[in-house]
């Protein structure tokens, strides 16, 4: 059993910043891919940021150079580090890994989310 814990969502007026947390824990074997989504009211959940096991970082055009996606391996945990917030951010991130349980079997996991509210 595998589980995605989010954290650090908040109440944040605009321009300002936050931290999302994601806590993978459980039979673990190895962690390739981790993405944040985030889903707004009323809209599709779209893909955020992601991150590759070797550290390499993608993403979308919308958070270019305001988020910063990282991952402690040691602890399992990938970071959103968000920053100059819009009000338009406004959304529910939830985090999604690509996580091995035995050497070669593999799925892709889906935490619960964790709300962020950009308003003044």
């Amino acid at each position: 059993q595998v589980q995605l814990v989010e954290s650090g969502g908040d109440l944040v007026q605009p321009g300002g910043s936050l931290r999302l947390s994601c806590a993978v824990s459980g039979s673990i074997f190895r962690i390739n891919a981790m993405r944040w989504y985030r889903q707004a009211p009323g809209k599709e959940r779209e893909l955020v940021a992601t991150i590759t096991s070797g550290g390499n970082t993608h993403y979308a055009d919308f958070v270019k150079g305001r988020f910063t996606i990282s991952r402690d391996n040691a602890k399992n945990t990938v970071y959103l580090q968000m920053s100059a917030l819009k009000p338009e951010d406004t959304a529910v991130y939830y985090c999604n890994g690509d996580i091995y349980y035995t050497i070669n079997t593999w799925m892709s996991y889906w935490g619960k989310g964790t709300l962020v509210t950009v308003s003044s």
